[in-house]
């Protein structure tokens, strides 16, 4: 029984803490999701230019 009333407490403790989050607008998720989004593209951008310059580069030394 003493199993039970540990998860009892356990779940009520959740409850209260869940209770004092603040949440994010809807506007801030939005904008955090373009940011994210945003740069994960130039990221992948950089990336794919730097993989470029370089296969050109071991292509230059390998002739």
């Amino acid at each position: 029984m003493n199993i039970f009333k540990g998860l009892v407490d356990y779940i009520k403790g959740s409850k209260t803490e869940l209770k004092k989050v603040v949440w994010p607008t809807k506007h801030e998720i939005i904008q955090h999701t373009l940011l994210v989004i945003g740069i994960s593209i130039g990221i992948a951008l950089f990336l794919g230019i730097v993989d470029y310059i370089m296969t050109l580069g071991l292509e230059a030394i390998i002739k």
